[in-house]
């Protein structure tokens, strides 16, 4: 009776220790899964949706790395907080504490505030969560997760239905990173944000930058709505010269003469840091399109002149150089500017390792242009074409090397080919559109023995635009 007795002692005492054990089980249960759902609430990269492939992560973190960090950069805090994630993404754990750290920082200065905490740290503090989050470290999570309360407590949205407009321009600026099909979302994004708060120039300066670069590769000038926001963000922001450029290129476009203004404005771009945000990309292509070439490579070659261990500089001149050399009326184009194109493009390839894709095309098509280079041309594509690549690249390179054949070797039947193979890749892209404009040119002249097979794939890709179309 005893032993009875004790027996049922243990079990009960057993049972007790199982049940709180389950209870502290599923307490934590409960507190992971209430952790994780504030973390999905919260507004920052983490839960931007933003998927790139690391091929696009490894190129985009150079371009940033382009933009310059120089103080007054009314983006810095941005441009962190985003190589920030790009690094977690890569695997590169301490970069991202580090970039995360110098976000925080950035935003601080340039919000030129007392307080050293404000509503543009949102975004940061998020980034912060997630990261402790997935490195294991739950107090440090909820340490940032309480901030972000504390913040949405202290500045409110002027919109209670709306998200802060700190969120919403950072998202806004983020998203102009990942390609023209993300336009109508930054273009939404910004316009919230200046709505609720109109006194951030940067922001308006942004979105109608973001309007004009979405249609790049446009001869017509843009709409004239677009042209009265650009015209009014300018006398807002009259010491921005990328604005300035994009200012004078859509009057370039309406026919205006714009050759001393041009000269004008590259003064003061080379005056500036060097950053892909001066502004010189943008002018070189007004010069290319609107003064001269050769301009344009004097221009680029001063900038280097001046700063010459500059990647992007190196960059910006090598590109200069493959207009001159590859879409030249006149075929004699001298060898030592030929040598002079080769030399810029190896070195830039070798600077910039994720993103030497379209400067090695580049080099093979200069390469073609020279006597005694075809050789090496062919060699280059051959390379290149053996590649994994991902489908807009594949695009891309399908394109050039349609281009490729057709000026530079003669072969179109092979050129055509190509540029079907760039057609069917179900990718909005300027070399997409590209090729299909040839297929159409061919298919007009009716002089190609792979018409029958043009129209077919032309009426094709037509029924499946007007499927997609109607889906909408």
């Amino acid at each position: 009776m005893f032993m009875q007795r004790r027996v049922l002692n243990i079990a009960a005492s057993c049972i007790r220790v199982i049940l709180r054990e389950n209870s502290r089980i599923m307490r934590a249960a409960q507190s992971q899964s209430t952790l994780e759902a504030k973390l999905k609430a919260l507004h920052c990269h983490f839960t931007w949706d933003i998927d790139p492939s690391r091929s696009k992560l490894f190129r985009l973190k150079e371009k940033l790395e382009d933009i310059g960090t120089k103080e007054g950069n009314s983006w810095l805090g941005h441009i962190y907080n985003l190589q920030g994630y790009i690094h977690y993404q890569l695997g590169f754990t301490e970069d991202t504490r580090r970039f995360f750290s110098r976000a925080a920082e950035a935003f601080c200065r340039s919000r030129n505030t007392v307080s050293d905490e404000g509503p543009w740290l949102l975004v940061n503090y998020g980034n912060l969560a997630w990261l402790h989050h997935h490195l294991g470290e739950e107090a440090e999570s909820q340490t940032y997760l309480s901030k972000v309360d504390t913040l949405l407590k202290e500045y409110p949205s002027p919109s209670h239905d709306e998200l802060h407009p700190e969120i919403y321009a950072e998202k806004a600026w983020t998203l102009m990173k990942f390609g023209k099909e993300k336009k109508v979302l930054v273009a939404d994004y910004f316009q919230r944000a200046i709505r609720m708060q109109p006194d951030m120039v940067e922001w308006n300066t942004s979105y109608v930058i973001a309007l004009v670069k979405a249609l790049k590769h446009c001869d017509k000038p843009v709409e004239d709505d677009i042209l009265e926001k650009l015209r009014m963000a300018k006398e807002q922001d009259p010491e921005n010269l990328c604005l300035a450029v994009h200012n004078l290129e859509q009057r370039a476009k309406k026919g205006e003469r714009i050759n001393n203004e041009a000269r004008e404005l590259s003064r003061k771009v080379l005056r500036n840091p060097v950053s892909s945000y001066s502004g010189m990309k943008a002018l070189l292509r007004v010069y290319k399109s609107y003064v001269s070439v050769d301009e344009a490579i004097d221009l680029a070659e001063k900038a280097l002149k001046k700063h010459p261990d500059e990647r992007y500089l190196k960059r910006c001149a090598a590109l200069c150089y493959k207009w001159k050399i590859v879409f030249a009326r006149d075929s004699h184009v001298k060898q030592s500017m030929i040598d002079r194109a080769i030399s810029l493009h190896k070195e830039v390839i070798s600077l910039y390792p994720h993103g030497s894709l379209v400067k090695k095309r580049d080099l093979a098509h200069i390469y073609a242009k020279s006597n005694r280079g075809q050789a090496k041309a062919k060699q280059i594509y051959q390379k290149l074409l053996k590649m994994d690549l991902e489908p807009a690249d594949k695009q891309m390179l399908y394109n050039g090397y349609a281009r490729y054949l057709n000026y530079d070797r003669q072969h179109y039947n092979r050129s055509i080919e190509y540029h079907m193979k760039a057609a069917k890749i179900p990718q909005q892209s300027f070399f997409r559109e590209n090729s299909i404009k040839a297929l159409r040119k061919i298919k007009i002249r009716n002089r190609s023995p792979m018409c029958r097979k043009i129209e077919k794939l032309l009426t094709k890709l037509a029924r499946l635009e007007k499927s997609k179309s109607s889906r909408k």
